[in-house]
């Protein structure tokens, strides 16, 4: 396994970043992936530079083509592309808004998988990452569910048209990163110590609860089609 080269789009921060730490330490050889050049140096100095550091835009095809051309033949692929746009009550959110989710997270998913696949071996895995909006009913996630059951209705398709390939998913919670710094600290913590109250395990998430089930499903060669929550338990509350 100490072999195997993983490649993470959207390595830069949050649980791709958590999981390139966590492969490399694992001996794993690591290429992180983002669209800030700035960000990326910052990412892969975290990593003490033990990773290979990659511009790349997932909504961009050109992009695309010479970064995996760039990357070459690789084992592994995580697509821990983030994305924010579409949250709203759902009689008032704009469709535009809604349509920029998709556009966002979903579209660079599908288009990043697609243009991965000469570079991957018939044994290696795709692994995507959602959000427990696509299977909890939050109310004023409409779009944010669309999106996110949208890249959850891909798994199991493409894991039996891809077949050896494993293709599986990863569907986080309420996760401590930068996707929520938008809020705030003083709102932004007073919104963890909601959720901490609703989830079963009494907290929120970290970005290394997430990467040990990505890893758990790089690493298990008889996991296909499947798709983890990773919620601690929130959407039982839901």
């Amino acid at each position: 396994m100490s072999l195997q080269h993983v490649v993470i789009v959207g390595g830069s921060s949050g649980v791709g970043l958590a999981t390139a730490g966590r492969l490399i330490g694992l001996g794993f050889k690591v290429t992180i992936t983002g669209r800030d050049p700035a960000r990326l140096r910052s990412a892969n100095d975290s990593l003490a530079g033990a990773a290979q550091a990659i511009v790349m835009d997932g909504a961009d095809s050109k992009s695309l083509r010479s970064g995996f051309a760039e990357i070459g033949s690789f084992d592994h692929l995580v697509l821990a592309l983030s994305g924010a746009r579409g949250g709203g009550p759902f009689a008032s959110v704009e469709v535009a808004e809604v349509r920029g989710g998709f556009e966002q997270k979903v579209f660079p998913h599908f288009a990043t998988a697609q243009t991965a696949l000469p570079f991957l071996p018939g044994d290696g895995s795709i692994t995507f990452v959602s959000a427990v909006s696509a299977q909890a009913a939050f109310p004023g996630t409409a779009g944010l569910a669309a999106a996110n059951a949208a890249i959850e209705a891909l798994v199991p398709v493409l894991a039996v048209e891809l077949k050896p390939m494993r293709v599986n998913c990863v569907s986080p919670g309420v996760i401590d990163t930068p996707w929520w710094d938008f809020l705030p600290e003083d709102q932004k913590k007073g919104v963890f110590a909601e959720y901490a109250a609703k989830t079963p395990v009494g907290r929120v998430g970290q970005a290394d609860d997430v990467a040990k089930a990505i890893t758990f499903l790089i690493s298990n060669g008889f996991m296909t089609g499947h798709t983890i929550v990773c919620d601690g338990g929130l959407r039982l509350a839901a």
